[in-house]
């Protein structure tokens, strides 16, 4: 990877249903599942249209159980909605929490990446999960085994500052390390700090910087090279990204106009971003959802999706 290089995705998130039937305690994107409407396709269309820039399609959506009688009609609307998203041109990047083998591949087909955070290990993490059936460490790393037995570009991460410690994190780290040598397929890791949504949410203190930093850089010494280091330049003060870069984070994620997250944390724009960095020697630079490195492991007829709307963004950018 250039030293110099820093990648972002144009992206465009559509959330299928907030409805999910794991409850964190962290979590301010979940509805119950008894009060969540189903995402149309008029208004999925309304949302492809308003983003013409938008590459990447994120398919962001609550969970349903395994055994739930609704299963079958969310997994529909996946699939239907990744069909929508190719037929715009566009690259469907589906996060969903844990899939069936059969799931998995029936998306892997129409997503050229997919992904699922980790999270984390250890006793905080254990707390905050009491009520996430499937947010169990098992179940994830089985999703991340899953994904490279079946060879689907993977994005994962670690969700950051909620009372975990240095070891748990390095601990999360050598997990990762592990699958990827053993598989090849994660793309990214991405090292995103947990933060109060709301009226209560607040920009990073210096203290919460420097453990962060500390973290990027754990993460760029455990990690293969080959792994992207990504965090979420909205949740970090915007004069502090020359500093999150140097520690070692070379990838901005997928940037929209809203994060459905944390919406209380407005982006920066891919221009404001430039201006900050563009003096100093970086070069910012739009990439498809999933990084060149890993087009071989895609389907042909995925791949040329990928080839043709890389060489769009690329005319875009000239």
């Amino acid at each position: 990877m250039a030293s110099d290089l820093v990648t972002w995705s144009p992206s465009v998130t559509l959330v299928p249903s907030h409805g999910c039937f794991n409850a964190c305690d962290y979590c301010s994107f979940r509805i119950p599942l008894d009060q969540a409407a189903p995402l149309g396709v008029p208004e999925a269309e309304a949302r492809l249209m308003a983003r013409p820039g938008a590459a990447e399609v994120l398919l962001l959506s609550g969970e349903v159980a395994p055994d739930s009688p609704t299963r079958g009609s969310w997994f529909a609307r996946l699939l239907q909605l990744s069909r929508l998203a190719l037929a715009h041109g566009r690259l469907p990047h589906t996060n969903a929490g844990p899939l069936s083998r059969h799931e998995m591949a029936a998306l892997a087909r129409l997503n050229p990446s997919m992904g699922l955070m980790l999270e984390g290990v250890g006793p905080a993490y254990d707390a905050l999960h009491r009520r996430a059936p499937s947010k169990t460490l098992a179940m994830r790393l089985g999703q991340l085994e899953q994904a490279g037995r079946l060879g689907v570009p993977f994005t994962t991460g670690l969700l950051l500052g909620v009372g975990e410690t240095m070891a748990d994190r390095a601990r999360a780290l050598e997990l990762l390390a592990a699958v990827q040598r053993r598989w090849g397929h994660i793309q990214e890791v991405i090292l995103q700090p947990w933060r109060p949504d709301g009226e209560a949410a607040r920009p990073l203190s210096s203290l919460e910087q420097r453990d962060l930093l500390d973290v990027i850089a754990m993460a760029r010494e455990l990690l293969p090279a080959e792994v992207h280091l990504q965090t979420p330049p909205n949740l970090w003060p915007l004069a502090q990204l020359p500093v999150v870069l140097e520690a070692g984070i070379n990838d901005l994620g997928g940037i929209d106009c809203v994060d459905v997250i944390n919406p209380a944390y407005p982006q920066p724009t891919p221009e404001a971003l430039r201006q900050l960095l563009a003096p100093l020697g970086w070069r910012l630079e739009p990439r498809t959802c999933v990084h060149r490195h890993w087009w071989p492991l895609l389907p042909a007829a995925l791949r040329r999706h990928v080839e043709q709307r890389a060489r769009l963004l690329a005319s875009n950018a000239a």
